[in-house]
């Protein structure tokens, strides 16, 4: 096996990069802007031309790199094959394989919640656990499952997307992604959002602190909680049911060491954890019921070490 290996976390804004030892030690992450101009297709040339020159730079052979990971914004398959990232403008691509071709490096590809989960399973939050279920509470819900120590992509790359797990059958407003009742449109931050405005026009008559503000956001919702505002620990109660009730379910399948929570929503941190908690255990199948809830350690560096970690396990 390699010295050194590089993992890749492709975003739709920048690309973050790092180069690692084969022990995991990071020895150096950068950035480098993610170009969406001719669908995409300047981005993994870009990421090719960056390792080369880290090497070069470095004095590193080919021969002393195990390989380079790529996280990627959609559904990835075993081959490393992605079947559509629309941030990305990719339709159907052999990302993997073109990295390798264009890099002369093995490379390895994967979705990037999935690829997060697997790095807070290496070196973060889960360290050292062989199965592991991550969910990130951001924009949208993404997810990463984790089973004896590899990543699970299933038959269409899409296993771990519990974002669209449909978990209320009385929603009546659509998913993004076309279904209703999915967990993304109330445990997300748009979906808190969501939420709160529609407790607010219920209880109109009631006092509340989140009325005096000119555009609710979810980090108002969630200090409004944390400061104790009845209308907001409402609010709360009713996302973490949603969301503990549904972690309930996901181990059932999977039976995880951890459940890991990242994402911009976790940072309202152990209040909002231990809510999440309370209803897990209320829910959770006896031999899963105190399945440890975490907040995940890497932030917005999971992708890179899971990337990473990919292309060691081969």
């Amino acid at each position: 096996m390699g010295v050194y290996c590089f993992g890749i976390d492709v975003g739709g804004t920048t690309v973050k990069c790092g180069l690692f030892q084969a022990d995991g030690t990071l020895l150096e992450k950068w950035e480098i802007p993610t170009r969406l101009e001719n669908e995409g297709g300047e981005i993994l040339p870009d990421v090719a031309r960056t390792i080369l020159d880290r090497l070069s730079e470095k004095g590193i052979s080919r021969d002393e790199v195990a390989g380079a990971g790529l996280g990627i914004p959609g559904p990835v398959n075993d081959a490393g094959e992605v079947s559509c990232a629309v941030n990305l403008g990719w339709g159907q691509k052999a990302a993997a394989r073109e990295l390798e071709e264009l890099t002369g490096i093995p490379s390895r590809a994967g979705n990037d919640a999935n690829v997060a989960a697997l790095g807070e399973a290496w070196k973060g939050a889960a360290e050292g656990a062989r199965n592991v279920i991550m969910i990130t509470l951001g924009t949208g819900v993404g997810g990463g499952i984790i089973v004896n120590g590899e990543i699970v992509s299933g038959h269409h790359g899409a296993a771990g997307e519990v974002g669209h797990a449909a978990v209320s059958r009385h929603e009546t407003e659509k998913c993004n992604c076309g279904n209703k009742g999915c967990l993304e449109q109330t445990t997300s931050a748009t979906g808190i959002v969501r939420v709160a405005k529609r407790e607010l026009a219920a209880c109109a008559g009631e006092s509340s602190i989140l009325r005096s503000l000119p555009e609710l956001t979810a980090r108002d919702v969630l200090d409004a909680f944390k400061a104790g505002d009845p209308l907001a620990v409402r609010v709360v109660e009713k996302i973490s049911r949603r969301l503990g009730s549904s972690l309930a379910i996901f181990c059932c399948v999977t039976d995880p060491e951890f459940i890991v929570i990242g994402g911009g929503v976790s940072r309202a941190g152990e209040p909002l954890l231990e809510c999440i908690r309370k209803y897990f255990r209320q829910y959770a199948f006896g031999p899963c019921r105190e399945t440890p809830i975490v907040a995940a350690a890497l932030g917005n560096d999971a992708g890179i070490y899971g990337a990473a970690r990919m292309v060691l396990q081969k």
